[in-house]
């Protein structure tokens, strides 16, 4: 999973990513992805799901398998950047394997 010092926790940081980051999507979910500089820079990554996706128990599960996900993909795609990924409603009955699909895929569409 993803250990504290690779969360988003604060609002601006999101802000600033989704402002400033490159973004890649499909059905699934959408990915905003920035650099980050300085030497002690690591990857971060936070969630945005929203009650569109469903009611806490399924929001829960997605948030849980997304934070699998970027758990995964993160070691493989290089350079310490941030990510933002917001779910879309699709992603409530999603196979996990899809969702592992869409959302490496955008990540790595975003980081190009």
């Amino acid at each position: 999973m993803l250990g504290r010092a690779h969360r988003l926790r604060r609002r601006a940081d999101f802000r600033d990513v989704v402002r400033h980051g490159r973004r890649a999507g499909n059905r699934l979910a959408v990915v905003h992805v920035a650099a980050q500089a300085g030497d002690d820079a690591t990857w971060q990554a936070g969630l945005v799901v929203s009650k569109a996706v469903g009611n806490s128990v399924v929001r829960h599960r997605v948030a849980r398998r997304l934070r699998a996900v970027m758990a995964a993909e993160m070691p493989k795609l290089g350079d310490p950047k941030r990510v933002v990924v917001r779910a879309l409603r699709p992603t409530a009955s999603a196979a996990y394997g899809d969702l592992e699909r869409a959302v490496g895929r955008s990540l790595r569409e975003a980081t190009r």
